[in-house]
């Protein structure tokens, strides 16, 4: 991990808390979720963590106002390509994008230009894979393939300082990939109805509609924990499995939300079943005539080769970040009371 992206976050002190903010492999989790108690107990640290790393309300709204659907779509796509190519990790897209949105969210720049979309997905995708990857690739690699701009290391750099410092540096974000190994860790309790082959099925298809639902920008207004569950619902197929154990299985799952949130849970269900997420989501944005994109000039159009920014180009003043500063200095404040209560235990002891 790059030593200059360390940070003082606030990490739950519980050996299962931090098995699930590193996101470990369901083996390992195993290992601590032997009960429903141990779920119970993972589960309730995650909802309590989540709301804190979702983008600003009103988000929504506010891609198709400044007309940023299509192009988060697109950047959403690239993070999927580049797993793939670079071989990060699947966890490092689903941080990718949730820092994308949270720095969205609190931009007031309008219109966004495509250059500053892509400079900022390069910024994530990079932050991501220094913080999730044991071997993150270099910034030339990063920018090889699918990009109509290109930037040197200096401008990359400032864009992720600004990006870190707009998240207050909380970047373990509780995302819906999070919940992925709590919720497989149910089946270990339960091996009789789930043979191995059958988990490659639902964790193939679970991932699947995780991807799909990050895609979607329709999804975004539902807590993870919402969206999981439903793409685990969506996952239980009948044919492989009977109908009673996926009734056991589910009401287990959702045992902790709230009623609020069990309605949510039935409204996204329905979105992904409707939708096809996983495999039709852009054709179902132009089927819902959503075609906005970026303000883009006949040159970006008509792009044959990329177009290279370098540090003295680019204008950091396009982004507007208003929100950040509170953000930062409520976070920098927590830590400080954090630091001066143990100074205190400490001297009392």
């Amino acid at each position: 991990m790059d030593q200059s992206l360390l940070c003082d976050e606030v990490w739950p002190s519980s050996p299962l808390a931090t098995a699930m903010n590193y996101m470990i492999d369901c083996g390992t989790l195993s290992i601590y979720a032997r009960s429903k108690d141990d779920y119970d107990e993972s589960f309730t640290i995650c909802l309590e963590k989540e709301m804190s790393y979702m983008p600003q309300p009103n988000y929504v709204e506010n891609l198709c106002s400044n007309h940023l659907v299509i192009a988060r779509f697109k950047s959403i796509q690239w993070f999927i390509q580049s797993r793939s190519r670079l071989n990060l990790s699947l966890g490092t897209v689903f941080y990718a994008a949730n820092y994308l949105d949270r720095f969205i969210s609190m931009n007031h720049c309008n219109p966004w230009k495509y250059w500053m979309v892509e400079l900022l997905s390069i910024a994530c995708l990079s932050i991501a894979s220094k913080f999730n990857d044991t071997c993150s690739p270099t910034l030339l690699e990063i920018q090889r393939e699918d990009l109509d701009y290109s930037f040197d290391s200096i401008t990359i750099q400032r864009m992720e300082i600004m990006v870190l410092e707009a998240l207050g540096w909380r970047i373990a974000s509780t995302t819906a990939y999070s919940y992925l190994e709590l919720l497989l860790s149910l089946i270990n309790l339960d091996s009789r109805s789930f043979k191995p082959q059958i988990q490659e099925q639902l964790i193939a298809k679970f991932n699947n509609l995780l991807l799909g639902a990050i895609s979607d920008s329709k999804l975004l207004e539902f807590r993870p924990s919402v969206v999981a569950i439903s793409a685990l619902s969506c996952s239980l197929d009948k044919s492989i499995i009977s109908s009673t154990a996926s009734d056991t299985y589910l009401a287990c799952a959702t045992s902790l939300l709230d009623n609020n949130q069990k309605a949510e849970l039935v409204k996204c269900q329905k979105l992904m079943e409707a939708q096809s997420v996983a495999d039709d989501c852009f054709y179902n944005l132009l089927a819902h005539r959503v075609f906005h994109f970026c303000p883009s000039s006949p040159t970006t159009v008509l792009l044959k080769e990329r177009i290279n920014f370098s540090h003295y180009h680019v204008d950091f003043s396009l982004f507007k970040m208003r929100a950040q500063r509170m953000d930062t200095a409520e976070s920098t404040a927590r830590i400080c009371r954090k630091r001066k209560r143990e100074e205190e235990e400490e001297d009392f002891t």
